[in-house]
């Protein structure tokens, strides 16, 4: 494996990923662009939702996330055997979860809208949107648990093979069902509601089909049963503190969509825009970010913690130049850009100035996907659960509702908060990574590992 882990640079680790994310920004954005077409408020409906989804999809992205890191690391170390049971447990697990997660939002997807203060003139759109999407959570689960195992195996390529045909067969059934062509009829936001889930049911399809043949050993329909309490142990044991660390993200963010929906549907969809732009930015960071765990994750594996500890100062290197150029070109375009989405001077004028304050939330947003990223590839994730916990809880939740809403600074009060928080968490992970105290407590253990030995006989020699 050591050879293999040589042949798997950050590059050949990132720009396949960072072309699935490309394609999948491509399909969000013409999912924005063609409900845009439909109205405002059916694009206000669909980032409300997404933000739902994303709450919801950390319950099970908890297991799945915890299972890609010990692949890797089990591939590192030459276990290929528990490698693939990992990936077995966490396709099972996972789906369990998101099985249970698409019965609630089918049946009660009104009333969870309305809990989380969506205007009530939205709701109807919500209903329509939230059963159908909701209800094929079970779907994103699967997608989720394949996908990661199979790129902590180093095969960064299938899934982006994947998306580029995924995100074709949207923006077509897109097409097809919002405005009624090829002989379909004009459904509006439930032909894209329709279009998302038949789409995830092909790449489920497909991407269980790869799964079966990624480890060394083909996994048989049988083999779906196996289950190891030992290896389970292990995913829960780095896995919760991962899932609390993303619940705290996505709640702390849901938070933000509901204080913006008390200050009107125009916020709310300039927000949905600006999330469109801004996803550019994020996905070149983030490419890199998940390069880099699958990388340590590999070295640390395969016991070579100086390589990993340098590797994650190249790739924040990296990764914090490209983030702030394509921060600052986004800005220069946003405006024209956003006039394409929409008319309504007022959201535009909200965009272009969150566009502005993204040139700074960017960077600090790179500094803590790639070092909390390191730190939860050596297993370091109870740290960055409890940094999260506090700066997600107190400023990004609290303090946005306090500048946002109490001093009534509106969405500039909330992104100033943001930005906050990205640099609170970015410096206190890098303080902890510094330090490498899972790479010295890890170098020990081995080097215990490897020593001979030794014993006293009853005669007071040594034996070794």
């Amino acid at each position: 494996m050591k050879d293999n882990v040589k042949k798997l640079t950050l590059w050949a680790l990132a720009w396949p990923i960072f072309i699935e994310l490309f394609l999948q920004f491509l399909l969000g954005a013409a999912d924005t662009l063609m409900v845009s077409r439909i109205s405002d408020d059916a694009v206000a409906v669909v980032g409300f939702s997404n933000q739902l989804f994303s709450a919801m999809m950390t319950l099970f992205v908890t297991v799945a996330s915890g299972a890609g890191i010990l692949i890797a690391q089990k591939l590192g170390a030459g276990k290929a055997e528990d490698a693939r049971t990992l990936g077995i447990m966490s396709l099972t697990v996972s789906g369990g979860i998101g099985l249970a997660i698409s019965v609630l939002l089918y049946l009660f997807p009104r009333q969870i809208s309305a809990w989380l203060q969506l205007p009530e003139e939205l709701l109807p759109l919500a209903e329509t949107y939230v059963s159908i999407v909701g209800g094929g959570m079970v779907l994103v689960a699967m997608m989720s648990a394949l996908s990661t195992a199979i790129r902590n195996t180093g095969n960064t390529k299938g899934p982006m093979y994947i998306a580029i045909g995924m995100n074709v067969v949207h923006v077509a059934l897109n097409y097809a069902f919002i405005f009624g062509a090829w002989g379909f009829p004009e459904w509006g936001l439930l032909g894209v509601a329709l279009s998302t889930v038949i789409c995830r049911l092909l790449a489920v399809l497909v991407l269980l089909f790869m799964f079966l043949h990624t480890f060394a050993r083909p996994i048989r329909i049988r083999d779906l049963a196996l289950f190891d309490r030992g290896l389970f142990g292990e995913i829960i044991r780095i896995g919760w503190p991962l899932g609390v660390n993303m619940s705290c993200w996505v709640f702390s963010q849901l938070a933000i969509y509901t204080y913006i929906a008390m200050i009107g549907a125009a916020e709310l969809a300039a927000r949905t825009y600006m999330n469109t732009l801004e996803s550019f930015c994020f996905m070149l960071g983030y490419s890199i970010a998940l390069a880099l765990q699958i990388q340590i994750a590999l070295l640390f594996g395969a016991g070579r913690m100086k390589e990993a500890y340098r590797t994650s100062f190249r790739a924040l290197g990296i990764g914090l130049g490209l983030v702030f150029v394509n921060a600052v070109v986004i800005y220069a375009i946003g405006k024209p850009v956003l006039g394409l989405l929409t008319e309504d001077e007022a959201i535009i004028a909200f965009g272009v100035s969150l566009l502005g304050l993204n040139i700074l939330l960017q960077p600090g947003k790179m500094l803590n996907m790639a070092i909390q990223n390191a730190l939860n590839a050596v297993g370091d994730t109870r740290f960055t659960m409890w940094i999260s916990l506090g700066s997600l809880s107190i400023v990004a939740t609290g303090v946005s509702y306090w500048f946002g809403i109490g001093l009534g600074w509106g969405l500039a009060g909330i992104y100033a908060a943001m930005i906050l928080d990205e640099y609170i968490r970015g410096a206190l992970a890098l303080m902890r990574w510094r330090g490498r105290k899972k790479l010295r407590a890890a170098a020990g253990d081995m080097a215990d590992e490897r020593a001979p030995v030794s014993s006293i006989r009853h005669d007071g020699v040594l034996e070794v």
